[in-house]
């Protein structure tokens, strides 16, 4: 199998899961689509050398974003609604107050609760995908859920999920 055969293989089981972290992070189905392409293109640079490479392409993912958003904003105008809708009100509801609590949120913050709480990863994985200290994660993760409380007023499903 050649190289590229191996990459090609490596992310078509994995882009599902990578596309959903991207959009947990950006907020946006495009921005996401973009966030990791840019990362892949990297990644195949370097694939012939990487060990873990799932964990490469989410820590990519992180620190990419991150910088996409030290960047100076520009808003873009959409005429369409976004592409999925929700069939029960409360749950639509619900998962638009807690997508706006997470943009909220700032980077890292955000970063840590979609690895944690989204993709159900330990404290330990998400200190190691981030390049921080457990603690690290522990504190930005303690801070986030209580901002997200305040913002949404209500207990989220990210804590209920976990219970």
């Amino acid at each position: 199998m050649r190289a590229d055969e191996g990459f090609r293989e490596f992310v078509g089981q994995h882009q599902r899961a990578w596309i959903r972290t991207a959009y947990l992070l950006t907020g946006d189905a495009h921005l996401a689509e973009d966030l990791l392409q840019s990362v892949l293109i990297k990644v195949l640079g370097k694939w012939s050398g990487l060990d873990q490479p799932d964990a490469y392409v989410r820590k990519a993912l992180v620190n990419q974003y991150i910088s996409w958003r030290r960047r100076p904003r520009r808003e873009i105008p959409r005429a369409e609604p976004p592409d999925r809708s929700y069939t029960s009100e409360d749950t639509a509801l619900t998962r638009l107050m807690v997508q706006r609590a997470l943009m909220r949120l700032s980077p890292r913050q955000r970063a840590v609760i979609v690895l944690r709480y989204y993709e159900d990863r330990t404290e330990r994985e998400t200190a190691e995908i981030l390049g921080c200290s457990l603690g690290t994660v522990k504190s930005q993760a303690h801070h986030a859920l209580a901002r997200l409380r305040e913002f949404t007023g209500v207990l989220t499903d990210i804590e209920e999920a976990r219970r």
